[in-house]
């Protein structure tokens, strides 16, 4: 079996179109790098920076991811590759000039092409699901180089809130299974202990217990922010019960760096949207396109 990995096989792809013919052609994304580096009237062509996204998209919606703006008929193989949150690939390709599509671990029907690969080889995904989380790339092999647009994709779902008092006194507040994690605060301030319990689909409950001990409160509220949406529950305290909170150590919040499992990139912003490489290719790329059996002999 061959080993799957993000963009393979550009290099004797792009090495095989390099002729005489098609060399002539002109890139659209070429010209538009032409055109936007005028100076008086001397032109020069500057290759943008590598271009990738963050995209937050709701759970149980459509996302819809789209390759670099170039002229299809330009484009020689188009493909798609994904890097899911469990470490699995999946790899779409499309090469233009037998009309072929090959797919190489791609199980999941949820995520296929927009249309036709030849008149649109954007992705979607519907509907989007937290196994989804991942590192989407899409790179368009041309005459005139490799271009290519990564995604990370980071799935919202909302928690479910809910906050009540217990039988020794104390309110407590929970924000169960969302993602990312919620924060929650507290009116009036008490003495809090807050926990978080994370779960294997990327979700994270978030549950603080609070009391006001030596204080007669009727009436506390929580408060739960999240990227979906914020939220604020009240509570009217039963009277006669004098809370008592046992103080746990600590669990201590760790900032995810949410791009680890996929890849590492550095953002940088560019007008020109997408990267053009016509020499600098690793090693890497060449196995995946002669595993799916779109190599040019």
């Amino acid at each position: 079996m061959p080993t799957h990995c993000v963009l393979c096989g550009w290099g004797v792809l792009a090495q095989a179109y390099d002729s005489d013919d098609l060399g002539k052609e002109t890139s659209g994304a070429q010209t538009l790098l032409n055109n936007s580096h005028m100076d008086g009237e001397q032109s020069s062509l500057v290759a943008p920076a590598e271009v990738n996204t963050s995209l937050s998209v709701p759970v149980d919606t459509k996302a819809v991811l789209h390759c670099p703006p170039i002229l299809s008929t330009e484009v020689v193989v188009t493909t798609w590759a994904i890097i899911f949150r469990d470490k699995s690939s999946c790899t779409r390709a499309y090469r233009r000039d037998n009309n072929e599509t090959k797919d190489s671990n791609c199980m999941d029907t949820r995520i296929t092409w927009v249309s036709r690969p030849d008149q649109n080889p954007a992705l979607q995904i519907d509907p989007v699901a937290t196994m989804h989380d991942g590192y989407y790339t899409c790179e368009m092999v041309t005459p005139d180089g490799n271009f290519h647009h990564g995604y990370y994709l980071q799935v919202l779902v909302p928690p479910e809130v809910t906050l009540f008092q217990s039988g020794n006194g104390t309110a407590v507040c929970k924000a169960a299974v969302g993602k990312p994690a919620a924060q929650i605060s507290w009116t009036p301030e008490g003495t809090c202990d807050t926990k978080q319990e994370h779960w294997d689909n990327g979700t994270v409950t978030v549950q603080s217990t609070c009391c006001w001990e030596g204080h007669r409160v009727p009436y506390v509220s929580c408060s739960i922010s999240h990227v979906t949406g914020n939220k604020s529950l009240s509570l009217a305290m039963g009277p006669g019960i004098k809370c008592k909170l046992k103080k746990t150590e600590a669990t201590p919040v760790v900032e995810e760096d949410e791009m680890q499992p996929y890849a590492s990139y550095t953002e940088k912003n560019n007008p020109l949207y997408d990267t053009v490489n016509k020499v600098k290719i690793s090693q890497v790329l060449q196995s995946e396109v002669d595993g799916l059996g779109l190599g040019i002999s």
